[in-house]
């Protein structure tokens, strides 16, 4: 489980194909004495496994593993040398839930439409797919490229968030753009709330024996 507070921001080093997964190192500024094989770490709010760790330039470099499942339903198969990832070590007993429960299980792809200077704060705009959109709501959470955000408005299939400046400086928002798709995971209340009053729905349409 994660909370959706980044706590750093990572950079791919280096991306390879191998038989039934693509592995793909990434360099921290964690401590590697901290990290464990097989720990897991949110990579642009994709929960990964680590399967190496080494210390390298004052932090660590990590390797995960992505299964084809995972290229085809999140922007890592977008993932090159270079790309800039936020990053959550997993959450631990005792640690402050600063954002929401996070599992880093992505649910879908959001589609920045729009990016606004409101004052200080950046609005943007996504467009989500039909089936997801159900789940947002206003003043409700979602996850974001690893990032617990507030919805601040819905319209039909596209809602808005409103950054401020540290998050756009300490996160990699800073360099999303129109047209960026985004991983995004829908709150895990907002699912089991809509699971059930779909249970109830069901209950109370069926005929009595």
């Amino acid at each position: 489980m994660f909370t959706g507070i980044v706590t750093d921001v990572g950079t791919v080093v280096s991306v390879v194909e191998r038989e039934t997964v693509r592995r793909l190192e990434i360099d921290s500024a964690y401590d590697p004495a901290g990290i464990a094989i097989g720990a897991s770490i949110a990579c642009s709010g994709v929960c990964l496994t680590v399967v190496e760790v080494r210390p390298h330039a004052g932090g660590a470099r990590f390797a995960v593993d992505a299964a084809p499942e995972t290229l085809a339903l999140t922007t890592a198969a977008d993932w090159r040398a270079g790309t800039r990832l936020n990053l959550e070590r997993a959450l631990r007993i005792g640690d402050e839930l600063g954002g929401h429960i996070v599992s880093g299980h992505v649910d879908g792809l959001a589609e920045i439409v729009v990016r606004e200077e409101v004052g200080e704060a950046t609005r943007f705009d996504f467009r989500v797919p039909a089936q997801l959109s159900r789940f947002i709501a206003e003043k409700g959470s979602v996850c974001l490229d690893g990032t617990s955000l507030t919805v601040n408005a819905v319209t039909g299939d596209v809602f808005s968030v409103l950054l401020i400046p540290h998050t756009l400086a300490v996160t990699t928002w800073g360099e999303r753009r129109v047209g960026d798709r985004i991983n995004l995971e829908i709150d895990v209340m907002a699912r089991y709330v809509a699971r059930l009053a779909e249970a109830g729905a069901a209950a109370q349409a069926t005929p009595p024996a």
